[in-house]
């Protein structure tokens, strides 16, 4: 794991960005250091299962790191215990709880190392919910008194792939939590299978 020096970071413009993978990191972290940031990235995915999953995506972000010389924070721990108490009974609305346990975190930890600014790859890719997620960023930032930094970067997943291809990181087939993973490969998605029968 890269540590960062909190005295460089206070005197400079920094955003911590949250990394949901490696092929969502990489074009985001280039894009938030063209603007003129100092980037470190911040590993926290509670909503990742099974474990091995995790491991594997985690295992990725690190080399990515490591081939961009990036910063890396890894929270320690495996916090699943916290998202569950987060969705269940939530499951068809599950990422806004999803978004706002990862984002809080991510937050808090960029107000308690003083970085200027926090965002998130997830803003780049085609699958996730834009409005939702820019909602929720600047409602923390309001709550943690630090900046979210919205981007819309959909346009440039493509270039995010092929930057890591070449890289032969491992690849995930599904967006992360087990109801994504159920939905991924049964063919259906979780809002319908709760709907009681007509």
């Amino acid at each position: 794991m890269i540590t960062c020096d909190r005295d460089k970071i206070a005197e400079m413009k920094s955003v911590l960005i949250h990394c949901c993978c490696a092929h969502c990191a990489a074009y985001t972290a280039q894009y938030w250091r063209e603007q003129g940031y100092e980037t470190t990235a911040l590993w926290y995915n509670p909503n990742i299962h099974p474990y091995m999953e995790h491991q594997c995506r985690l295992e990725a972000m690190q080399s990515l790191a490591k081939e961009m010389n990036l910063p890396l924070i890894v929270l320690e721990g495996y916090d699943i215990i916290s998202y569950f108490r987060q969705v269940v009974g939530h499951e068809a609305q599950r990422c806004q709880y999803c978004f706002r346990l990862r984002l809080s975190k991510t937050a808090e930890t960029a107000c308690h190392m003083d970085f200027n600014a926090f965002t998130t790859t997830l803003l780049i890719s085609l699958h996730q919910k834009h409005d939702l997620i820019r909602e929720i960023g600047n409602q923390l930032a309001g709550e943690k008194g630090v900046t979210f930094l919205y981007a819309d970067l959909r346009k440039r997943y493509s270039d995010s792939r092929h930057m890591t291809k070449p890289l032969n990181f491992y690849r995930q087939q599904y967006c992360g939590c087990v109801y994504s993973e159920w939905e991924r490969y049964a063919n259906i998605t979780i809002a319908s299978s709760l709907s009681p029968p007509s």
